[in-house]
């Protein structure tokens, strides 16, 4: 074979494998444009036309420039805790005040201390167990300041706060509490500058403004929600310093210590409760007014408690215009009981005085005369014009410290004043228990008319294994009568490590699920028991 036929053979070999490859790309090429066109099918509305995203553009309001501005100072507060059955509201909750009449309370009233995960605290846990909860606090100084609200953090051993946007979990520590307005300060170690919130002022809050509420409803952090002011000055909900705001922003179990704000984006409210019937938000929410939280602050971030003025009486509430009328006053405060030793009865007030000023100032009705009571610092005098048999007179007061004036009302000022008896911290075996004396009122609950009240059980502790619970009232130990603190003494010093020791208490129950707590009504008999740990 010559050159040229072989040149010729190489090039028909490559037209060839040309031909052959462009062949097998139409091939190919057809096929898929066959399944294209088979996938796709007719068009099922040949006369639409497709949808076009449009590029990004954010459309800013005052909301969103709220919700931006509160993020890094809004935080979700974690609160671990042993467990000991408490109640959906506050134990040992203060009733009454400067003082007040009954209170009968409603179920409609519930807290929304948000379980992890969503739902309602249950009302009375039968036995202790391991819990976690979520709330809302909210930043108030660079320094990590926090305030929330006291039934977020009152059973908390411990607590954990998170803020938006950053992934540190920081531990926190309780600054002070205040069960009378339900609030607490906490703080936490942020090694940096935080970013607080600013305070409004809630006198100038109008019905019908709006008001934003920003929370962890169901855990769910930095949630925002917005609705207006439908109410002021609820004071009828809670206790004797609680005059809420209310709203119809939506809040949830969650949401409580979290702060209501307005269009400012300025705290106007700490929100504090809900009214409900299926244990969420139907529109019916309550914050307490930023100005008593500031003043509630300033006195734990500089005593570590709040102090309030007392005159030592009893009052008639919500007395009707034509009870003042047919006593031949517009308005004024009945004074019902004149508390032995007090302040008032020093001074000379008697029963069925009607107090119709303050310094020269009238009082528009009960809670306006309790709050500037309240106000007036301990240790200085006012003047009480008082009607007494349709005779004006001026009376001088000397202004004490309610929780001394009421030391042995804990019904009135709570736990934090121990009246009687010091507690039980040594013997020989601990029971791991704090406890002390009955108060008149208390000992009513003993079926006995006697006993010892459980102030705190230790974590861990023999009393906590057997399900004893704060508040139960120790009436006796194997069989031993309990009187006195010292009782409980004698007996702990009889008994040896393994020794059986049965407790015969009177657990008071709660009848009312209102926001500042449940008056005990009668109590429950029972014994609780178990052997003491071997050493």
């Amino acid at each position: 074979m010559n050159l040229f036929d072989k040149m010729r053979q190489k090039k028909l070999f490559s037209t060839t494998l040309m031909l052959f490859t462009l062949s097998v790309g139409i091939l190919i090429g057809t096929l898929v444009n066959t399944q294209v066109n088979a996938a796709k099918g007719p068009s099922v509305a040949p006369d639409a036309t497709p949808l076009v995203i449009p590029k990004a553009v954010e459309i800013g309001n005052e909301f969103t420039k709220l919700a931006k501005k509160l993020d890094p100072s809004v935080v979700n507060i974690s609160v671990e805790s042993s467990g000991k059955p408490t109640s959906a509201v506050r134990r040992g909750q203060p009733q009454g005040g400067d003082d007040e009449g009954d209170d009968d309370g409603s179920d409609l009233f519930r807290r929304f201390f948000g379980n992890r995960g969503g739902g309602v605290t249950p009302s009375i846990p039968q036995q202790a167990q391991k819990r976690e909860a979520t709330g809302t606090g909210f930043i108030v100084d660079k320094n990590g300041y926090i305030v929330t609200n006291n039934h977020v953090v009152e059973a908390g051993e411990k607590i954990r706060v998170k803020i938006h946007g950053d992934s540190n979990e920081y531990r926190a520590r309780v600054i002070g509490t205040d069960r009378e307005t339900d609030l607490a300060v906490i703080k936490i170690d942020a090694k940096h500058a935080l970013v607080p919130v600013s305070i409004g002022n809630s006198e100038a809050v109008q019905v019908g403004d709006w008001a934003v509420a920003i929370g962890s409803p169901f855990g769910l952090e930095a949630t925002v929600t917005a609705g207006i002011v439908s109410a002021t000055g609820r004071d009828s909900i809670g206790g004797p310093f609680q005059h809420f705001i209310q709203t119809d922003a939506a809040i949830n179990p969650g949401n409580s210590g979290g702060p209501l704000l307005n269009i400012r984006g300025e705290v106007i409210g700490v929100n504090t409760m809900i009214a409900t019937r299926a244990g969420g938000s139907e529109g019916v929410g309550f914050a307490l007014p930023v100005n008593t939280v500031v003043r509630v602050y300033n006195d734990i971030i500089r005593d570590g408690r709040v102090t309030r003025g007392s005159i030592g009486i009893s009052f008639q509430r919500d007395t009707k215009p034509e009870t003042f009328r047919a006593l031949g006053v517009d308005h004024g405060v009945i004074v019902s009981d004149v508390k032995e030793g007090g302040p008032a009865a020093k001074a000379g007030m008697k029963v069925e005085d009607i107090i119709i000023a303050v310094n020269g100032k009238g009082i528009r009705d009960e809670s306006d005369f309790m709050d500037r009571i309240a106000d007036l610092p301990v240790g200085t005098p006012a003047t009480l014009t008082v009607d007494r048999d349709s005779k004006k007179m001026d009376l001088r007061i000397n202004i004490e410290d309610r929780m001394v004036v009421f030391s042995d009302k804990p019904e009135i000022v709570g736990e934090n004043v121990q009246p009687e008896g010091k507690p039980v911290e040594t013997a020989d075996v601990k029971f791991g228990v704090v406890l002390r004396s009955l108060s008149e009122q208390e000992a009513s609950l003993s079926p006995e008319k006697r006993g010892v009240i459980v102030t705190r059980v230790e974590q861990d502790s023999f009393a906590e294994e057997i399900g004893m619970q704060e508040r139960d009232i120790i009436m006796a130990i194997n069989r031993t009568p309990v009187n006195s603190v010292d009782d409980v003494k004698k007996v702990q010093q009889r008994l040896k490590p393994g020794d059986a020791v049965a407790f015969h208490v009177a657990r008071p129950q709660v009848t009312s699920a209102r926001a500042r707590g449940g008056a005990a009504a009668g109590s429950d008999s029972l014994y609780l028991s178990g052997k003491l740990p071997e050493k």
